[in-house]
């Protein structure tokens, strides 16, 4: 859940800070139980099946709908992996490293944890670099945030606003994200997790939903409460912009360690997760053999190539020089767009593939369903503003 925090949704959380004040929380807030929700049927999917996401959708609906949701997978992971890797090349600009340094550093650090035969301790790795988003907290302690501005701001909803419904669409694109669906089932079958480990399971994705949002609303509050005050309008097309906006009120020492932490450890955790999403998800779909516990062989290269190859790719299109800003709000936007197809896919095997008795009922079932619908409806509602229809 860590990686659902990516370097993108940070950056658009700053985003959205500085050009909407708090006024971008309560969206927070409301997308805390959708993404617990969505994320819980993928817990449950992945326990009591024992199979992938990929595989699932492969089997009920067939290849032709496997295909479907793979695309959504790559495109979503695709677009993540070149804000993870404009964001490192951002942290290491933002202390005078070249990029051309920096990303293939990460890059061969990324394949390297792959290649050591252990679920186990990649994700320890990634949940130790994850946890340097937390940097965000003492930035936002320092921004000395007004309780009294924060609560005005839980009620105040701009919806009439093009630029607001823009970034509240990123906002909402940074939280159910297609390439999570696909990791958690995946890592959960990896894991060799059971049914009886479900309410564990299901008590870690529930912590895991209050950090991720909650670290997202640091860092808007963070913003809401220096840059916003002052410069709503302020240029922030980089991290070292970002890093820099924030200088004058929290000293620009201070500034530039705690946002390139938070930045650089949002970005390999999710640089982690995409590209084991994206590999485990078209490795199920198409029916190849994916474990992060198994030696290099030619029954499993495919998929280790595909996870090399997606890393590489990123890291040649960073290196030709991106918009880090401006991308990263446009890859939330389109995860938004995608949900319709996430969703519906997510609800449909909930209904079909696990057996009656691990299915929802009740208040709970009309709750998520609802939620989920609603999400996608706005996602729908954006696409012909995005298009400029």
């Amino acid at each position: 859940m860590l990686a659902d925090t990516d370097a993108g949704c940070l950056i658009t959380a700053a985003q959205s800070g500085a050009q909407w004040g708090y006024a971008m929380v309560l969206p927070q807030l409301v997308l805390m139980p959708v993404l617990y929700m969505a994320q819980e049927i993928v817990v449950r999917l992945g326990v009591v099946t024992g199979k992938g996401h990929g595989q699932l959708i492969r089997e009920h609906f067939g290849l032709g709908w496997g295909l479907l949701s793979a695309t959504t997978l790559f495109a979503s992971a695709v677009g993540a992996l070149l804000t993870e890797f404009a964001g490192v090349a951002g942290v290491g600009e933002l202390f005078g490293v070249s990029r051309w340094v920096t990303v293939p550093v990460a890059t061969v650090f990324l394949i390297a944890l792959a290649l050591g035969r252990s679920y186990r301790r990649a994700e320890r790795i990634g949940i130790a670099i994850g946890l340097a988003e937390l940097a965000f907290v003492p930035a936002m302690i320092l921004a000395h945030p007004s309780g009294h501005e924060m609560l005005r701001g839980l009620g105040t909803l701009p919806l009439g606003h093009s630029g607001y419904v823009y970034l509240l669409a990123a906002n909402v694109g940074a939280v159910v994200m297609p390439w999570m669906i696909f990791y958690q089932q995946s890592a959960i079958v990896s894991k060799g997790l059971t049914p009886r480990m479900l309410r564990a399971e299901r008590r870690d994705t529930a912590v895991g939903t209050v950090i991720t949002q909650g670290v997202m609303i640091v860092v808007i509050v963070t913003f809401a409460a220096t840059v916003y005050n002052v410069n709503r309008h302020a240029s922030l097309n980089t991290v070292g912009q970002i890093a820099g906006a924030l200088g004058p009120y929290i000293g620009p020492g201070p500034s530039s360690v705690l946002i390139g932490a938070a930045i650089l450890g949002g970005a390999l955790v999710a640089a982690l997760v995409v590209s084991l999403a994206g590999s485990w998800g078209i490795s199920e779909v198409l029916g190849w053999r994916h474990s992060l516990g198994e030696r290099v062989s030619r029954h499993n290269a495919k998929f280790y190539l595909v996870y090399s190859l997606a890393h590489v790719l990123g890291a040649v299109l960073v290196l030709a020089s991106v918009d880090l800003v401006s991308l990263a709000v446009g890859v939330e936007v389109m995860n938004a767009l995608l949900l319709p197809i996430v969703l519906g896919f997510l609800l449909a095997l909930e209904a079909r593939a696990l057996p009656p008795e691990h299915r929802m009922r009740g208040a709970y079932r009309v709750a998520c369903t609802g939620l989920c619908l609603i999400v996608m409806g706005f996602g729908l509602y954006m696409v012909p503003s995005v298009l400029g229809l």
